[in-house]
C-alpha cells in the first residue's frame, strides 16, 4: 500500500540524545518532542492535542525522575514492574506522580500493578486479566488497560497475533476492574520507515474492525505506538499515545539492540 509519507525512522540516534541533567534539560527536550509530535500532527491533519506523549523514565535513576516530574512529567512510563514499584515507593512524596506500566506482565506481579499503576499497556492473556481484576476487586481499585498486539510477526514479541484480538476482547467485560481504553503495539526496529509503518497501520485497521462489534464498555478509542525513533511515523497512522524515553530523558547506557526484543530480552527502548 502507498503511503502518503515518506517520513524517516530515528533508529540510528543512539548516544546522540544528549542526558538531561537539569530541568532547563528536561523542557528542551519536551519542547523539542512536542515540536516533533506537532509537525507530525500537521502532516496528517491531525490535532496535537489528540496525541498524549508519555515519557519513560525505565533504567533512570530517581534523581533524574525528580527532574523530570518538575518539568511538568506526571505520568511516566515503566517497563519492569519492580522498578517502577520501587520507584513508586521512594517518592511517595510527589502525591500526583502516577506510573503507566508498558511492559509485559507475569500473574504473580499482578498485585503489584494493582496496589499502584494508573495505567496497563501490555495486557495479552486472559490469565493476566483475571489475576489483575481480582487483585484490583481486593484493592478497591480499577485499572485502564490497553490490550498488547504483536503486529511485527516476530516470536520474540509479547502480545496477541492479531487474528486473536477480537476473541479476546469479548472475553474482557467479564473483569470489571479493568477499563480497557484502546490496542498497544511494539514495531519492527528496523531503519526501513515502511515496514515500520506496516505495523502500525494494521493496529490502526484491526481497531477501526473492532470496533464494529465491540461490547458495551469496551473502549477502543486510544492506539498507543511509536516511541523515539518512529513515534512520527505513528502519528501519522493514528497514534493517540506515545512512548518517548530516550529523546526526553537522554541516550541509556547500552546501544538501543541490548533492550530490543530477542529471544532473551523483551525490553522496549522507547
Amino acid at each position: 500500500m502507498q503511503t502518503l509519507f515518506d517520513t524517516q525512522t530515528r533508529h540510528d540516534r543512539h548516544g546522540r540524545y544528549c542526558q538531561a541533567v537539569t530541568v532547563e534539560d528536561f523542557q528542551h527536550n519536551l519542547a523539542a518532542v512536542r515540536a516533533r509530535v506537532d509537525a507530525a500532527c500537521r502532516r496528517a491533519g491531525r490535532d496535537p492535542a489528540a496525541v498524549r506523549l508519555l515519557p519513560v523514565s525505565k533504567t533512570k535513576p530517581e534523581a533524574s525522575i525528580r527532574l523530570a516530574y518538575a518539568s511538568g512529567c506526571h505520568l511516566l512510563g515503566e517497563n519492569k514492574v519492580q522498578e517502577a514499584h520501587r520507584k513508586w515507593e521512594a517518592m511517595q512524596d510527589l502525591a500526583d506522580l502516577r506510573w503507566s506500566v508498558i511492559g509485559h506482565l507475569q500473574t504473580n506481579k499482578a498485585k503489584l500493578v494493582a496496589r499502584f499503576a494508573a495505567e496497563f499497556q501490555a495486557l495479552d492473556s486472559l490469565r493476566v486479566a483475571e489475576a489483575l481484576d481480582r487483585r484490583l476487586q481486593a484493592e478497591g481499585r480499577s485499572l485502564d488497560v490497553f490490550v498488547q498486539v504483536n503486529t511485527s510477526g516476530e516470536a520474540s514479541k509479547y502480545g496477541l497475533v492479531p487474528e486473536d484480538v477480537p476473541a479476546f476482547i469479548q472475553a474482557l467485560p467479564a473483569f470489571s476492574a479493568l477499563r480497557v481504553r484502546g490496542l498497544m503495539t511494539l514495531a519492527l526496529f528496523s531503519s526501513e520507515a515502511e515496514r515500520v509503518r506496516q505495523c502500525f497501520v494494521q493496529l490502526r485497521i484491526l481497531r477501526n474492525r473492532l470496533r464494529q462489534s465491540a461490547p458495551a464498555g469496551i473502549g477502543l478509542d486510544e492506539l498507543s505506538m511509536g516511541m523515539s525513533g518512529d513515534f512520527e511515523i505513528a502519528i501519522e497512522e493514528g497514534a493517540t499515545v506515545v512512548r518517548v524515553g530516550q529523546a526526553i530523558f537522554g541516550a541509556r547506557a547500552l546501544p538501543d539492540s541490548h533492550y530490543w526484543p530477542n529471544e532473551s530480552a523483551t525490553e522496549e527502548p522507547s
